[in-house]
């Protein structure tokens, strides 16, 4: 059956895929009316997402935020499948960094890189940034319960010379990548909501206390890494710009869960400047005291 829907969907998938932008934008459009306002595609989830982060806003500001949200997230998925078969030159039109310097600077540190970011403007697009460097470049990932289409994605990233890794695999390939002296940055979107144990960590996201991942710092710490933190804002329609911020060096002199604590910050920080293009589809706040 999964090989069925495989068969089904893939062409289908290429053909948006080598869309021009313009029409791809078009398309987005059309789908953005289908998801938002004939099936309405989890805006409950949404609605409830943005007024328990977004308290002070009105209901009018927070539905106008709701619906460039939609719209945005439209545009996103599509650009995920245009991944299949955009170019290099075009992908690094769309999808710059400004100051790439900062990240080569700690790689001449000797050190292995934890790249932290948020599920905010393009994340998928961030693969790119392989072709600037010199460490070897992992994404960590779920693995799709389609294994056609899990197969598929990984072909996708590999595209940019990018090493997709499950969160069950990750301790373990940087275990053995650090043993054999291999250096490399490993890619970590931290701002979702774990599941909940005796030992998770609690803080306070967009002022609602809530269980978050503290994997990229203890880890960072484990086996001794630099970290940086991945700010990436939306320029214009199918245009993003990324900026590379040092969160620590030295990270097992800085007391634990603190470096956790300044990237929580930033990421409020980016949703509290433009909230429309942060993923609120996710049931980020389903665990909360």
């Amino acid at each position: 059956m999964q090989f069925v829907l495989f068969l089904i969907l893939y062409p289908i998938l290429f053909l948006i895929s080598i869309l021009p932008f313009r029409l791809l934008y078009i398309f987005s459009d059309f789908v953005f009316f289908l998801v938002y306002f004939v099936f309405g595609y989890r805006k409950k989830i949404v609605r409830e997402n943005i007024a328990m982060a977004l308290p002070h806003l009105s209901e009018n500001e927070r539905l106008l935020i709701e619906k460039k949200f939609f719209a945005h997230m439209c545009d996103m998925f599509l650009e995920m499948i245009k991944t299949m078969t955009i170019s290099q030159k075009e992908i690094e039109k769309r999808f710059t960094f400004s100051n790439l310097d900062v990240y080569l600077d700690l790689e001449k540190k000797g050190k292995s890189i934890a790249l932290v970011c948020s599920h905010y403007a393009s994340y998928e697009w961030v693969l790119s940034m392989n072709k600037y460097i010199t460490f070897k470049g992992y994404g960590i990932y779920k693995r799709v319960n389609n294994k056609y289409f899990d197969r598929l994605v990984r072909k996708i990233r590999s595209r940019f010379k990018a090493y997709l890794i499950t969160t069950k695999e990750t301790k373990s390939v940087i275990e053995e990548n650090s043993k054999n002296g291999i250096l490399s940055v490993y890619g970590f979107a931290s701002d979702q909501s774990p599941q909940v144990r005796p030992k998770t960590y609690w803080s306070t996201f967009m002022g609602i206390e809530t269980p978050v991942y503290v994997g990229a710092e203890l880890l960072s710490k484990r086996f001794d890494m630099n970290m940086v933190f991945l700010k990436v804002k939306k320029v214009k329609r199918g245009y993003y710009q990324a900026d590379i911020e040092v969160l620590a060096e030295n990270v097992s002199d800085i007391p634990d869960f603190q470096i956790t604590e300044l990237f929580l910050k930033k990421v409020e920080d980016l949703i509290k400047e433009a909230p429309e293009f942060y993923l609120w589809t996710h049931k980020r706040w389903k665990h909360k005291k």
